[in-house]
């Protein structure tokens, strides 16, 4: 018999990503009090690794150092060793983050490997992923903690001296008071896209160089300011270019699926060519509702199938049995990264027609050198029509063999060892892509999409919504940690989305429990803003206000957005204030750097220029109709919901929008309201002059 492995203090998490480490020779802790009191007790520093489950990196490091004896042994001498899910415990990985910035003036990333002092936790030395042997300019890891640990025994007051200036420089990271009389205006909005323009990178789309993200905002900000000036005499149709030649640059590349649908992380070219192969909900939530926009903006077929597949791969394998949306899937599969969705040219030959090979190798470039470490990751690098042309076959025969060769090439793929999924359903993330869903379904007209979406929103309510509070994170029976500020401000955003796809009796309400808890728990009544954990949270060396878009769009801009929309659907003062307080106190950081703000710009320019709120009410067919016309348009700074007649007992300004005989339509721009509409022609020409 073999010897029992080890067992360390995560054997009894659900985070998959801590349970690949259970049974390392580290002592890991999870985040808790007995490590953080052990730590104490012993007068040992915290090593504090951070890192999520479909991490390649993380991987790596774990494999060369965490299952290592001798490098466990030496982290198990010095330090108290606790591991975290920053996708749990994103305040903590915020706060830490934003630490090892501040000591290496240079952005960090995951793996984050943080050692903090025993008493109050504050870093004083912050690291990312480190080799088992030094190489690359990067010392060996067990040498780096051997002196990390001699330091903290030989030098305690100099750490205590940087300690003191780390902290004086965290706290300096959240805005200052708002101005008294401060005043908003649209010179951001310009600005943004100004700065857009400069780091646009016509060859290839995108915005600067490699490695490249989506950055979902940055596009949705140029497809608004197209909007806002498409009835002007020179509409902005650079604005249109960048976004939708960006957003075809992504589609083609291989950043997105072209088999299974769904975006990748990010590319690691110039080309969006080869990516790093994880597949975020994150990053998925927000792309779908962007290609649903494109789509509705452009009428340009491939965003429609972009987003089709994308809410197809999402429901196939991205959705619970109970509803929720889980979180990632891995880059590798087998150990190797990418090994389950490259190819070689025979092994496509074999699974195909000949005639389906030769559609398939021209456009995804089989017959091209290996792109991908001796493999062929597919990427569009030919048109099909061009194709068609060259073989002497018609556009529509050509797509007919690349549609059927794709779906061969799927089905056999689904064969293969897949990539680690981390199961576990995180509220935010799942707003996120709830939003997605439900803006897909609504522009696409797909009642699957928005049936998903509702799924997804039951399930947070039922599961993880518990005596008025949000908790962040669910897995195998048990919802755990308190909810965020983005776990609040995404799903009303979300909520409202899903009200835009349909009515629903009991969204709304919960839509406003969700708001004045966001308002009760979070919001800075001083300063304005919100802070990212609540009031009564546990509290942590920082307390950060997060302004700036990152991997997900910044919760003080969602908020300040989702508030403004349904402050003027109710009439609900507080939540517009909110908004204003929000703004003003962001107003230094939002006009140093714009286009890093583009959730705050978002709320700025609903703010400046209020939503025209549309509301509906009718019944049956006629509704349904009335709602179409008003979503036939790309309006982005239009919200529409349609109210059957038989709904009593409406909130606040909603109690006013009473049925008549006729379906009817109530029209607002900010405070200002016409009359009711009762002409569907009338309503028509309404719309046309907004």
């Amino acid at each position: 018999m073999g010897a029992t492995p080890y067992t360390n203090h995560l054997s009894n998490e659900t985070s998959p990503y801590l349970l690949q480490h259970a049974h390392n020779p580290v002592e890991w802790y999870p985040w808790c009090e007995e490590a953080l009191d052990r730590a104490r007790r012993e007068n040992k520093p915290i090593l504090l690794s951070v890192g999520y489950s479909a991490c390649h990196w993380c991987h790596v490091m774990a494999h060369e150092s965490f299952e290592d004896p001798d490098t466990a042994a030496v982290m198990n001498k010095h330090y108290v060793n606790i591991k975290v899910d920053r996708e749990e415990r994103p305040d903590l990985d915020k706060v830490y983050q934003l630490a090892h910035q501040l000591l290496n003036q240079r952005g960090g990333g995951w793996p984050l490997n943080v050692i903090l002092t025993p008493d109050d936790h504050t870093p004083f030395f912050a690291g990312t992923y480190f080799p088992p042997l030094s190489r690359h300019g990067l010392p060996a890891f067990k040498d780096l903690l051997e002196h990390v640990a001699e330091v903290f025994r030989t030098r305690r007051a100099d750490i205590n001296e940087q300690n003191a200036a780390l902290l004086h420089a965290l706290r300096d990271t959240n805005p200052p008071p708002a101005q008294a009389g401060q005043r908003l205006n649209s010179a951001p909005l310009d600005q943004a896209r100004r700065e857009l323009e400069r780091a646009f990178d016509s060859r290839r789309g995108g915005f600067g160089s490699a490695p490249k993200f989506p950055h979902p905002t940055n596009i949705e900000r140029l497809l608004r300011h197209w909007a806002a000036t498409a009835s002007a005499d020179k509409p902005d149709e650079h604005a249109l270019h960048m976004a939708r030649f960006t957003l075809h640059a992504m589609a083609s590349g291989g950043i997105y699926d072209q088999l299974g649908g769904g975006f990748c992380r990010y590319s690691v070219d110039e080309n969006w060519m080869i990516p790093h192969f994880e597949k975020m909900l994150y990053d998925n939530g927000p792309l779908l509702a962007l290609y649903a926009e494109a789509w509705k903006a452009t009428g340009d077929s491939a965003f429609r199938r972009v987003c089709a597949e994308t809410g197809d791969w999402v429901m196939r394998e991205m959705q619970s049995p109970e509803g929720g949306y889980y979180s990632t899937l891995d880059a590798d599969s087998e150990g190797v990264e990418g090994k389950f969705y490259v190819w070689t040219p025979d092994s496509v030959r074999e699974a195909v027609s000949p005639e389906e090979y030769a559609v398939l190798a021209a456009v995804y470039g089989l017959d091209r050198p290996a792109n991908f470490e001796g493999h062929w990751h597919l990427h569009v690098f030919d048109n099909v029509d061009d194709v068609a042309k060259r073989s002497g076959i018609s556009a529509d025969q050509a797509r007919a063999l690349l549609h059927s060769g794709r779906h061969r090439l799927l089905a056999l793929r689904e064969q293969r060892v897949r990539p680690g999924r981390d199961d576990k359903v995180l509220t935010a993330w799942n707003a996120l892509m709830i939003k997605g869903m439900a803006s897909a379904g609504r522009h696409l007209d797909r009642s699957d999409f928005i049936a998903s979406a509702e799924r997804a929103l039951n399930f947070v309510r039922d599961t993880l919504y518990q005596n008025g509070r949000l908790l962040a994170s669910y897995k195998d029976g048990r919802g755990q940690f308190m909810g965020y500020l983005d776990d609040y401000a995404l799903l009303i955003d979300a909520v409202l989305e899903l009200l835009q796809a349909r009515w629903r009796e009991g969204d709304l309400a919960f839509a406003i429990e969700l708001a004045d808890s966001l308002l009760e728990h979070f919001e800075d009544t001083v300063d304005g803003g919100f802070y990212f954990t609540a009031h009564d949270h546990e509290q942590l060396v920082h307390r950060p206000k997060p302004l700036l878009d990152e991997s997900t769009p910044a919760g003080n801009g969602v908020a300040a957005y989702a508030l403004g929309r349904l402050g003027h659907l109710l009439g609900e003062t507080r939540y517009l204030e909110a908004v204003e307080r929000t703004l003003k106190n962001a107003w230094p950081q939002l006009t140093q750097m714009p286009y890093a703000h583009g959730s705050l710009l978002l709320a700025l320019e609903e703010h400046l220029y209020p939503a025209q709120t549309v509301v509906l009410r009718g019944q049956g067919q006629e509704l349904t109709q009335w709602r179409e016309v008003c979503s036939r348009d790309y309006a982005p700074r239009r919200c529409v919901i349609a109210i059957p007649n038989d709904v009593n007992n409406l909130p606040q300004l909603l109690a006013e929008r009473r049925p008549q005989s006729e379906a009817v339509a109530y029209v607002c721009s900010g405070h200002t309201c016409q009359a009711p509409v009762t002409e569907l022609g009338a309503l028509e020409e309404t719309l046309s002059k907004t």
